[in-house]
């Protein structure tokens, strides 16, 4: 044993924690690993030894030991550089760390070369006492074996959260802005009522007209709390890799983040990011097709036809005119009937009035056109008159909805769609035998050829008349198939797409969130002419021919 009575040793305690060794805590191991543990544990080892002095402890709270880009753990080797301490000290080689590497070449190359005593009190460990062979040895399995553990540890938890996110369970440390965790089930997401007032704002200001810099300021200047700001007053210790200093603001980042997240329509949506292995913290981010997203598992706090108008905003190209805060109703989703091209809106002078100031009116025109006469004409229509088109439009449609609501309801208490439903599977189901009955004719021709019972001519005469039976049976099929679908009602009869346009009956004016939100795009043609694309086009069509199926199958009833 070195005999070190007068040599003074200055010593940082070194505690760490990390969140996998709180889950740990139903083993008794989260206990035991606790900061207030290890303290106790280095007190209670350093009280009969009057060389080692205790100086400020270095507390890693949090953090994995698979690497060693810690806080405290860089704290303390710049006052080993200072020579503020020269021992460091704690409870075991796995609080220091778990890296059988880089732990090594700490404990047997840097700390040597800088003159410092390491101790590792529960594996008996005293760099100024090991020199045999046995510590030389055991130093490094020990070390292997704590690197093992982690890596053992981290495959575990791993498959635990694949297997809970497949589920739609919730395993985030932190909810996304607008929810949080269920108290009675922490993998459950509910409602929280203010921030979700913020999302409802956001989105309606984006259908509004407001660009996301814009909704940004504005929330700024109301003083609303950032997501960030807004967790850390909830008395959450919510950490982000872009912190920066003073309060963090609203950006238009974060409102864009906020507009395309699926968890505000009751989505689960989780695995956006990965890492390399247990030893690479750095996040990657993954594509959109590999996120795990489970439907329908909490209250949205967004429509689906809200969000997929939004989405429609977020890919238009809606730059606001100068001194304008806000998009005009139609921008983004005007096109030239022939060329495809933007309508741009302009406008023309005409007059003055008795104020003697010139009045202008705004009208559209084929954006390419503008750019080169050449290329296009000009498609112009004036904004009034296109506004009166669409408004007039609008409510025929809706009444027209009104209609038919009423009809496929009365439809729904009949009987006539089950029997059509049934007789129309008994007919495919005797156009496919048909179907597999005439394929095996075709094979079977070439046995008859091959044992003479027909010859080469009746062959490719038989083949070529089984070959178009066969395709008239598939058409029958395709058709058969078409029809199954427009006999199920479970799509087309729920309302909620008709309410978003009923509950907009007798407009009398247009917003741009009303255009938005009940619009896809609008046509326009020479003359003024115009053509309108409502969204649900595709659940109305087919509401439409599940009438008229019903109609006919009534019409056939009657002659037969």
């Amino acid at each position: 044993m070195r005999e070190q009575s007068n040599i003074k040793y200055y010593t940082a305690p070194y505690y760490r924690i990390s969140n996998d060794d709180g889950d740990l805590a139903v083993l008794g191991k989260g206990e035991s690993n606790s900061i207030s543990n290890q303290r106790s544990l280095i007190e209670d080892y350093v009280k009969d030894k009057p060389d080692i002095i205790l100086c400020e402890e270095r507390i890693d709270d949090g953090f994995s030991g698979v690497n060693f880009e810690r806080p405290a753990f860089k704290q303390m080797l710049e006052d080993v550089k200072a020579g503020k301490i020269n021992c460091i000290i704690v409870k075991d080689l796995s609080r220091f760390g778990r890296n059988y590497i880089e732990v090594g070449r700490f404990i047997q190359k840097i700390f040597p070369c800088l003159g410092v005593r390491f101790i590792a009190i529960n594996d008996n460990y005293d760099s100024v006492e090991s020199n045999s062979m046995d510590d030389q040895f055991m130093l490094p399995f020990k070390n292997l074996m704590n690197d093992s553990y982690s890596r053992d540890l981290s495959v575990k938890i791993r498959s635990q959260f694949a297997v809970k996110r497949k589920k739609g369970e919730f395993v985030g440390s932190f909810t996304i802005y607008g929810y949080k965790k269920d108290i009675e089930n922490k993998n459950h997401l509910v409602i929280d009522e203010y921030a979700a007032g913020i999302v409802r704002d956001i989105y309606r200001w984006r259908l509004e007209g407001s660009n996301n810099a814009k909704i940004a300021e504005k929330l700024n200047h109301m003083g609303v709390l950032s997501p960030a700001e807004y967790k850390r007053s909830s008395g959450l210790h919510y950490k982000t890799g872009f912190e920066t200093t003073g309060k963090a603001q609203w950006s238009s980042v974060a409102v864009r983040r906020i507009l395309t997240d699926q968890t505000y329509l009751g989505h689960v949506v989780q695995g956006k990011k990965t890492t390399p292995n247990y030893k690479v913290k750095k996040a990657i981010e993954k594509s959109p097709e590999e996120w795990i997203i489970v439907e329908n598992m909490h209250d949205p706090i967004i429509t689906r036809d809200k969000f997929d108008a939004v989405q429609r905003v977020l890919k238009m190209d809606t730059r606001t005119a100068p001194k304008q805060t806000e998009v005009y109703p139609f921008s983004g989703i005007l096109e030239c009937a022939d060329c495809k091209g933007n309508m741009v809106r302009k406008l023309v002078s005409a007059g003055r009035d008795k104020a003697g100031n010139v009045r202008k009116y705004p009208y559209y025109m084929c954006g390419n056109h503008k750019n080169d006469p050449h290329t296009c004409s000009s498609h112009m229509i004036s904004e009034r008159e296109l506004e009166k088109a669409v408004l007039l439009t609008i409510n025929t449609h809706i009444e027209n909805l009104i209609n038919l609501r009423e009809v496929l309801s009365v439809l729904d208490h009949k009987q006539g769609s089950i029997s059509e439903a049934k007789k129309n599977d008994m007919q495919r189901l005797e156009v496919n035998k048909e179907i597999v009955k005439l394929q095996s004719l075709k094979i079977a021709l070439y046995e008859d050829l091959a044992e003479g019972v027909i010859t080469k001519e009746e062959c490719f005469e038989f083949n070529e008349m089984y070959k178009k039976q066969i395709e008239e049976y598939e058409k029958q099929a395709a058709y058969l198939k078409e029809e199954q679908e427009l006999l199920s009602f479970e799509k087309i009869k729920k309302s909620e797409w008709m309410d978003t346009f009923l509950r907009h009956r007798n407009l009398t004016s247009l917003s741009r969130s009303i255009v938005l939100e009940l619009i896809d795009k609008i046509t326009v043609f020479e003359k003024g002419r115009v053509k309108i694309h409502f969204n649900f086009q595709y659940n109305y069509e087919m509401a439409l021919k599940i009438v008229q199926l019903y109609e006919m199958g009534e019409e056939e009833q009657k002659l037969g």
